[in-house]
Order: C-alpha cells, then sequence, then structure tokens
C-alpha cells in the first residue's frame, strides 16, 4: 500500500554496540512528545527465520516482505513516515521503499558511529558468553563497511560521550521532523 501523501523514511544504521535500538526509541519518545505521527519498526526483528528462506540466503526477501505487510497496517492508518533501524538500514533504502509501496519517499540516512573503545566497553556490557570477542570483530569490520558504502547524503552521529537523548534530538534534527 502506498501513501495517500509523500512519505518519510528515516533509516538509523550502525554496527553493534553503538546504540541503534535506544536510539531509535528515544527518537520514538522524542517523536510522540512532540506530536510527531510515525511508526517505529526495529528491522532486526523483520528477518528473524531459520533456516534461511531458500534463494535468499541473506533474508532481504522476507525482510523486505515482512515490512511490506507491516507498512500496509501503519499506512491504512494514514501514517506517511517510519523510523526503521537496522545494522545496515542505510544500505537498504531502495528495498525500504518498495516495501512502502514503491511510490516517492524522502529518505534520511543516519550512520550512528562510535570508537573502537566504546564499541568493545557497549559489547562487553552485554555479550556474556563465549561470543564477545568475534562480536566485537563484526562490529569493527562492518562499521567499516558502512562507513565506506553509506550514500553520500548520510548523516553521520559519533555516540561516543553522548546521553542517548542528545543523540536522538540529533537524528530528528537531520530528519526535518
Amino acid at each position: 500500500m502506498t501513501c495517500r501523501d509523500p512519505c518519510e523514511l528515516l533509516l538509523i544504521g550502525g554496527g553493534a554496540g553503538v546504540g541503534k535500538s535506544s536510539v531509535g526509541w528515544e527518537v520514538t519518545a522524542l517523536l510522540q512528545a512532540r506530536g510527531t505521527a510515525h511508526c517505529f519498526l526495529e528491522g532486526d526483528y523483520m528477518d528473524q527465520v531459520h533456516p534461511a528462506p531458500e534463494g535468499d540466503p541473506h533474508r532481504t526477501a522476507i525482510t523486505e516482505r515482512n515490512v511490506a505487510s507491516v507498512w500496509a497496517n501503519y499506512a491504512a492508518l494514514g501514517q506517511t513516515r517510519l523510523v526503521y533501524t537496522n545494522t545496515v538500514s542505510i544500505l537498504e533504502g531502495p528495498m525500504l521503499r518498495r516495501a512502502m509501496g514503491g511510490g516517492p519517499v524522502r529518505t534520511t540516512y543516519v550512520l550512528l558511529t562510535a570508537e573502537e573503545a566504546t564499541i568493545r566497553e557497549r559489547l562487553a556490557g552485554r555479550e556474556i558468553g563465549s561470543q564477545l570477542a568475534p562480536h566485537i570483530e563484526r562490529s569493527l569490520r562492518m562499521a567499516r563497511h558502512l562507513d565506506a558504502e553509506a550514500p553520500p547524503d548520510t548523516v553521520r552521529v559519533p555516540t561516543d560521550g553522548r546521553s542517548v537523548e542528545q543523540i536522538a534530538a540529533r537524528v530528528v534534527e537531520a530528519s526535518g521532523w
């Protein structure tokens, strides 16, 4: 289902440990406090199926289908703004715009960043199993990849030493909402 009015998409991406989920929730709280209509999707939940569907090893097609299903419900309510968080969301603009019906969608790309020491500290605080070292290495590798492949108009927001409220305010400012 497409939007009745032009749609807006706010993509918040970044490696593990930069604060995407926390910032996404804070962005939605800030927008609610302002009375700004919007929807929020945590993209990590849009592809949770095992094994991966046949022919979709990265689960991109199932993500698109799931986002399209959820967006259709939001659009039927008249919603036109979607906040979407996921590690690689800033690279998935075309897929997410298709999921929103393929019409015109103004997209804001936000890449959250953090220094290696911050990533290590944050991930150590939440990873209690044997996968801490591999998790840190994947996060750092992904951060480099996202920085290199980000669309040219991506807004980079450092998260080191800043509160979630400060980061969310910068993200909302970038969106113009």
